[in-house]
């Protein structure tokens, strides 16, 4: 018995010398990217300017880091697989994406969840994968998830992840910035992304710019005030940029219930909590800045599903995903594009857009 007891408490100290030197690991390893940091537009772009008045159309998609087909469920949303199903699969998503996006002939656009070295991934590159289906077009590429090796789940640890945001455009990219978003400081910031968004300056032809944004905002381990934060930094930064005269749009998966009502629309009249879906707080919105929700379809077509079971009539579906523009910049068109999930637990939301000509915009702006 004492032998027994010896063994089995060697076995606990040894479990426990494990566990400390993780958790000493994950500790040391963590950091965040610096804040403001400049990034490098890669690619040459077809075009050199945007034109006042003249059509375009902007794309935004959460690839899912090309695991989510339609079987598959999240471990963090109360489902059960961490990774991929495998390299095979984590390929033939990205395509799927790609050629999604490539049939609404996009002029810009916007990708998150992008992995370029990721264990949950199978180590497939999709950036350099994504660029290689867009020539013509110039790349901005920003870091947002940098994380040490995770254990969790324990039966198929999520691993090493490497992944970002990915900004694509037919026109000329001048320059590009990461801006750091606040996130939490408590222990969850382990299992949270480093949120960011980038600008990317593209010139127009009356000397102004169109500044695009990519973001994805905090869905995991945030409360309110995180939230909040990073939407009113994120707001308050392109109302600056409107100020200025230049043209603002940002794309990208927000995390907030974007409509404010699509839980409910989507549920059939049942409100269903799942803490992080929040309504967008509309509140916090400057004067100059619009959430684009005027859609051309008959229905409203949701753009995320919760992965907590795979997608069919049990599963949640909201809104998550859109557009932010600026008032010089007039929809001509929106559309959530209905994918059925095949190849991620995003569907990508399209807008055409003209620049207005600055005397237009501000007549607009008077008689609104």
């Amino acid at each position: 018995m004492k032998r027994a007891l010896r063994i089995i408490s060697r076995i606990l100290l040894l479990i426990a010398a494990i566990l400390l030197i993780y958790f000493g690991y994950i500790m040391i390893s963590y950091h965040r990217i610096e804040d403001n940091l400049v990034l490098t537009p890669e690619g040459t772009s077809s075009e050199e300017a945007a034109q006042v008045g003249k059509p375009y159309t902007i794309v935004t998609q959460n690839i899912g880091f090309g695991a989510y087909t339609p079987d598959f469920t999240f471990f963090m949303d109360g489902g059960k697989q961490s990774r991929a199903e495998s390299e095979e699969s984590v390929i033939d998503c990205t395509n799927k994406a790609a050629d999604t996006v490539l049939s609404l002939n996009p002029d810009f656009v916007c990708f998150q969840e992008v992995d370029t070295d990721s264990t949950r991934s199978w180590q497939v590159n999709q950036q350099k994968l994504l660029a290689g289906r867009f020539p013509g077009f110039t790349g901005v590429f920003a870091v947002n998830y940098d994380s040490a090796y995770l254990l969790l789940p324990i039966h198929e640890p999520h691993g090493e992840v490497d992944a970002g945001i990915y900004t694509l455009s037919r026109i000329e990219v001048l320059s590009a910035l990461r801006r750091s978003l606040p996130i939490s400081t408590n222990f969850s910031k382990f299992l949270d992304l480093d949120r960011c968004y980038t600008l990317s300056r593209i010139p127009v032809a009356n000397g102004k710019e169109l500044v695009l944004y990519n973001t994805h905002l905090s869905a995991y381990g945030s409360n309110d005030s995180i939230r909040s934060s990073q939407v009113t930094m994120l707001l308050q930064d392109m109302k600056s940029e409107y100020e200025k005269g230049n043209y603002c749009i940002c794309g990208g998966d927000f995390n907030h219930d974007f409509t404010g009502d699509s839980t409910v629309v989507l549920s059939g009249g049942a409100m269903t909590d799942y803490g992080w879906a929040q309504p967008f707080p509309e509140e916090l919105i400057p004067d100059g800045i619009r959430r684009c929700m005027d859609y051309s379809d008959e229905q409203l077509i949701p753009t995320c599903r919760n992965c907590d079971v795979p997608y069919g009539t049990e599963c949640q579906t909201f809104v998550l995903d859109g557009f932010l523009v600026s008032d010089n910049v007039k929809a001509l068109e929106l559309h959530n594009i209905d994918t059925g999930f095949v190849y991620s637990d995003h569907n990508p939301v399209m807008l055409k857009f003209v620049l207005e000509d600055p005397d237009e915009a501000s007549r607009n702006s008077d008689k609104s």
